[in-house]
């Protein structure tokens, strides 16, 4: 999965591959600024990770007001946004196409943990749809057009595939 990251203004790529490990822990392959990097990762509690990165433990809470995301690592917190790469393709993709109906897609495998609007509720470009959890981070879904939510195809705590359709748009 790549992601593009936002740190206090900084922008960087990030890869993340789930890696298989003996001993069942969840171990991740990161490529960040050309290095690779295997992280030992354990969720903790919601918003909450325990990483171990080269034999060193950090713990990272996330924050979250709404648009703004901040983690603190230790008594150090930082502005974050992120991006999913392949959302960010599809949704320049289906915004080229305005009109009649458009299927919103799950963009990696994962839990519905929110529905933020109502079948018949009309949208705004960029406004929340569902918020789907993968790999400990929550990844809101937006509408790429003007229109009415025409159907929710997914609860809450429904599980999701990557290329699922969620949602159906007018």
């Amino acid at each position: 999965m790549q992601y593009e990251v936002n740190i206090e203004g900084t922008t960087l790529r990030l890869e993340l591959e789930k890696k298989s490990s003996p001993q069942r822990k969840e171990l991740w392959l990161c490529r960040l600024k050309g290095r690779e990097i295997t992280v030992d990762a354990t969720l903790m509690e919601a918003n909450r990770l325990s990483l171990v990165i080269g034999g060193k433990s950090f713990e990272i809470r996330r924050e979250s007001n709404g648009e703004t995301s901040r983690i603190v690592i230790g008594g150090n917190s930082f502005d974050i946004s992120f991006q999913d790469l392949r959302s960010l393709k599809s949704r320049k993709r289906t915004a080229a196409g305005n009109s009649g109906l458009l299927k919103l897609t799950a963009a990696m495998p994962g839990k519905v943990v929110r529905i933020l609007a109502k079948e018949g509720e009309s949208l705004q470009s960029g406004t929340g749809i569902i918020v789907i959890e993968a790999m400990k981070m929550q990844n809101e879904l937006r509408s790429p057009k003007d229109g009415t939510l025409k159907q929710l195809l997914v609860k809450e705590g429904a599980n999701v595939n990557a290329g699922d359709v969620v949602a159906v748009l007018e």
